[in-house]
């Protein structure tokens, strides 16, 4: 079993707050139903110098919705493919793209699946409460309407680089999660990337397979 620094730190944090990590639980995803994204635009009224200058990170938000529409853009923005090749809006070594992106919404949780553009429903249940409390209770993972997860299987990653890997993963789970912030600041939301959170009960309230590794969680709502 992988003991990151990350994983390391965390466990300092949880015992200075007098938590217990949770005990891993083998589960899995069960797709109920696929749910067709709209579009993504390619162009914007914002530009990425305009983007970089207002991105802040926000905490609070308003009770408004996102549209499929917003949540297509941000999904598109950190995975989304790019050309015929299968290359993506985020760079991955060797193209190997360890990184699975989650949603969980009030109406649900779902898997992006960036070739299709589409989400496959995994669970009708609103789970944001729990992810809440996996956050160490983070007020931005109560308030926001959306949650993106940036997940990561290192062995990918690993089959061709090695004791590598994890850096190049790492740093690619930070290409996408800037690209989501900045996708978010020119549509006029606000999020916010967070690390601190157990990995392992992040993995059960959303029922991710054992490989399948949380290494942010991304509140997304309208600024209150």
């Amino acid at each position: 079993m992988r003991v990151t620094r990350r994983e390391a730190l965390l466990m300092i944090i949880f015992g200075l707050l007098g938590c217990q990590p949770p005990t891993k639980r083998e589960v899995t995803p069960s797709p109920v139903g696929e749910i067709p994204l709209p579009t993504p635009g390619q162009r914007g009224e914002v530009s990425l110098e305009e983007a970089l200058t207002r991105r802040r990170s926000i905490r609070e938000f308003r009770e408004e919705g996102l549209t499929p529409a917003e949540i297509s853009q941000l999904l598109w923005a950190a995975q989304g493919v790019t050309d015929p090749r299968g290359f993506r809006t985020a760079p991955s070594a060797g193209a190997l793209y360890p990184l699975e992106l989650y949603v969980a919404t009030g109406e649900g949780v779902y898997h992006y699946s960036p070739q299709s553009h589409r989400l496959a429903t995994l669970s009708p249940e609103d789970r944001r409460l729990r992810l809440w409390e996996a956050g160490l209770k983070q007020d931005a993972l109560r308030e926001a309407p959306v949650i993106i997860v940036i997940a990561a299987v290192y062995a990918r990653t690993e089959a061709k680089y090695g004791p590598r890997a994890e850096r190049y993963v790492h740093l690619e789970a930070g290409h996408a999660a800037q690209n989501i912030l900045l996708q978010a600041t020119t549509l006029d939301l606000g999020a916010v990337p967070i690390g601190a959170f157990y990995d392992q009960k992040v993995q059960e309230v959303l029922a991710l397979p054992s490989d399948h590794e949380p290494l942010y969680l991304i509140p997304v709502g309208h600024p209150r």
